[in-house]
């Protein structure tokens, strides 16, 4: 299966669609996401970011292949190996024996939305839930807003009950991943700090897809991302401004 698609940036429009679906604040919206991913929902090989759960593919193959394949099919939780292109071998290991499961036993993208929850993330079939992903940040918040208010867990959001919140999200062991105090340190921080320009995330988005290393995705314009901004400028004969101005992301946009 090919899991590249535009690979669009999250857009002020996407960002604020699902503040206002969600009746909550920027703040709290960044803070889920930075736990989840920490930057992009995006490789910088232009595929969305997953983690493959084998303990998913073992349920819904109703443990066909946990002996054959202990290392994506186990009733045990784990076992995850490296992050990034690694759980695409593993994915693509679990398409070989089950494409609908092995869809389903991914988390996907920015907010990192289980294929298996693709009903509650408001899509008909996981395959265009994974359409979705490979399309635009737009779409993995959107997926999150709805999966929110399926779930119910939009007001545990806006009256930042992170207990509640951390349970119905990530799960009942959410504690052992601190995964509540996660959210409230990013809350503090979004809430007293600067939150993402749209624009400079986007850059540097679309910055690592071709190569240039803004040294991670804030959406905060330091040395590093203007560094990175002034080489591709020069690359493709703009002027070296070091700042994500328009012409610049016109450039960078994935075509």
């Amino acid at each position: 299966m090919n899991f590249i698609g535009q690979s669009l940036a999250l857009s002020a429009s996407g960002f604020s669609d699902a503040v206002l679906a969600l009746n909550t604040k920027a703040p709290e919206v960044w803070s889920v996401l930075a736990v989840e991913t920490r930057g992009s929902g995006f490789l910088a090989d232009r595929r969305p970011k997953i983690l493959f759960e084998r303990h998913y593919f073992s349920r819904l193959t109703k443990g066909q292949f946990d002996a054959s394949h202990p290392d994506i099919s186990s009733p045990v939780q784990g076992g995850y190996g490296l992050g990034g292109s690694h759980q695409y071998d593993r994915l693509s290991a679990a398409l070989a024996l089950n494409e609908e499961a092995a869809l389903r036993s991914a988390s996907w993208g920015l907010a990192q939305i289980m294929g298996d929850n693709f009903a509650l993330a408001g899509f008909g079939n996981v395959h265009d839930m994974v359409q979705a992903m490979v399309s635009a940040e737009d779409a993995h918040l959107a997926a999150f807003t709805k999966f929110l208010q399926s779930k119910k867990l939009d007001r545990a959001l806006i009256i930042h009950d992170w207990t509640t919140f951390a349970r119905g999200y990530n799960g009942a062991n959410f504690a052992e991943n601190h995964y509540d105090t996660q959210l409230q340190g990013f809350f503090a921080k979004y809430s007293t700090g600067p939150l993402p320009d749209l624009d400079v995330r986007a850059a540097q988005v679309y910055l690592t897809f071709r190569g240039f290393d803004p040294h991670g995705i804030d959406g905060l314009i330091g040395p590093s991302t203007r560094s990175a901004i002034i080489q591709f400028q020069q690359s493709v004969q703009l002027p070296a401004t070091g700042l994500p101005d328009a012409a610049t992301l016109t450039k960078l946009i994935p075509s």
